[in-house]
């Protein structure tokens, strides 16, 4: 069963928790940012706000053990103006419609901020991968990807890694996908491959490398009093996933000093900072890092609250709301993951002099070094190691002082605005990083849309 519709905007006077649903999130910064750019007309910021499609699908896996159980599926592609649609598969209990749509919006304006020529899309399958085993996730990763047959495509919609997906869960998309259309070169449709399937070296680690880079280039911007370099900065990292992993053991070779870590099943802490190698050591006997030797165990929510210079969220989103950002001590926020900060916290941190950098730009390494793959598999190529990460730091680096650029410009704006009678100045709040960086990007989809003109 396929279903394609037309979404409207959320309804903002539904009982939804205005702070932690993602549609009703994604609505208020576009309000936010739309307010600081000229002749952004109605309709075209309907058109930049509501999907282009979306797709679920339903459909029956057999099981190892005989049985049959359907499972639900989606696929949202936002926009497609800058180029083909591109976003993550994630397999976890909780996907929903909702949360897909929301994260395909925040992937047009990662790709736009970054300038690649993508659109945003994701997409989903509601699962526990915990209970199932390598055989069963074939078999729903190959169905999932037959159900939504031409709506992916090299040129019209990219998927990728997200959570709980792999390189492994790639290699089945594209060999799905190269089984149903044979004689042509398939492997961009899918980006995240293993290496001799055509993935790009360093795309694994480009999520948590990219942090690494923002994190070196806002720090020469001397944006945290008396923190200029990663080198000595005391690091807590929430999530100790693919990219949480990955962010803290560059963090550690940049210098920095990891004093805290957690997974699902709480964090540990160690002032005098942690052998990450007795760490991932532990985890892996354990299956957790809590109980680590010698360290302090707290839960997560103590984590995020414990003093700190660079607090890394990445796990799941809502992190950081207005129920806790009070208690933060954290100097810098990278947002590894998606939406860990609510817009009302946005504003209380930045009250407390906290500088949060917004998810698409923290955490936009990995569509970079995928779109890299992309362009790779389409030229034949292979790109070494450091080319990768050359190009990576410096299109992060270039990111970074558009946005901060556009910041201190807002933030003049604003400035001039309260001395003026344009009294709604104040309605839309003091400008930070996540909305320059949204104005950015939304200005960029904005101006591309009208140039090539509304069809027909």
């Amino acid at each position: 069963m396929v279903s394609q519709t037309e979404t409207p905007v959320a309804d903002l006077s539904s009982d939804s928790d205005p702070e932690r649903d993602p549609i009703i999130i994604n609505q208020q910064l576009f309000n936010r940012a739309s307010f600081y750019i000229q002749d952004l007309k109605t309709g075209l910021i309907e058109f930049l706000m509501v999907p282009k499609k979306t797709i679920h699908v339903a459909f029956p896996v057999e099981l190892d053990d005989g049985t049959v159980r359907m499972f639900h599926g989606y696929r949202v592609i936002h926009n497609r103006v800058l180029g083909p649609s591109k976003g993550g598969i994630r397999y976890h209990p909780e996907v929903s419609l909702e949360d897909t749509m929301a994260l395909a919006n925040l992937m047009t304006w990662k790709c736009a901020l970054v300038d690649i020529p993508f659109g945003g899309a994701k997409g989903g399958v509601v699962c526990d991968v915990k209970t199932l085993t390598q055989g069963e996730l074939r078999r729903i990763t190959r169905r999932f990807i037959t159900e939504l047959g031409e709506d992916i495509g090299p040129y019209t919609d990219i998927p990728a890694p997200d959570l709980y997906t792999n390189a492994q869960t790639m290699a089945w998309i594209y060999d799905t996908y190269d089984m149903l259309h044979p004689g042509r070169n398939n492997r961009p449709v899918v980006t995240g491959k293993p290496l001799d399937l055509g993935g790009s070296e360093g795309r694994q680690e480009a999520t948590g490398r990219g942090c690494l880079y923002v994190a070196e280039r806002i720090l020469s911007k001397q944006l945290v009093p008396n923190l200029d370099v990663v080198e000595g900065a005391r690091v807590i990292i929430q999530g100790f996933g693919k990219v949480g992993a990955t962010a803290a053991e560059l963090f550690r070779d940049a210098g920095a000093i990891i004093i805290g870590i957690s997974d699902s099943h709480g964090g540990i802490v160690r002032e005098a900072g942690l052998d990450l190698d007795a760490v991932v050591a532990y985890k892996e006997a354990h299956g957790t890092v809590v109980g680590l030797p010698d360290t302090l165990t707290i839960t997560n929510e103590e984590l995020i609250k414990y003093p700190c210079d660079i607090l890394i969220p990445a796990a799941m989103g809502n992190q950081i709301t207005t129920d806790n950002a009070d208690q933060i001590k954290a100097r810098l926020i990278l947002e590894a993951a998606n939406h860990p900060v609510s817009p009302a916290a946005d504003a209380l941190l930045q009250k407390r002099g906290i500088v949060v950098v917004p998810d698409i730009l923290a955490n936009a390494g990995g569509v970079i070094v995928s779109y890299y793959e992309w362009v790779q598999n389409n030229q034949n190529e292979a790109w070494e190691l450091d080319v990768v990460n050359y190009k990576l730091r410096g299109k992060l680096f270039k990111a970074v002082d558009t946005v901060v650029e556009r910041w201190r410009a807002l933030t003049q704006i604003h400035l001039q605005a309260q001395t003026t009678t344009e009294s709604e100045i104040d309605d839309v709040g003091v400008p930070d990083l996540r909305i320059a960086a949204l104005v950015v990007a939304v200005e960029r989809v904005a101006t591309v849309t009208l140039e090539r003109g509304i069809w027909p």
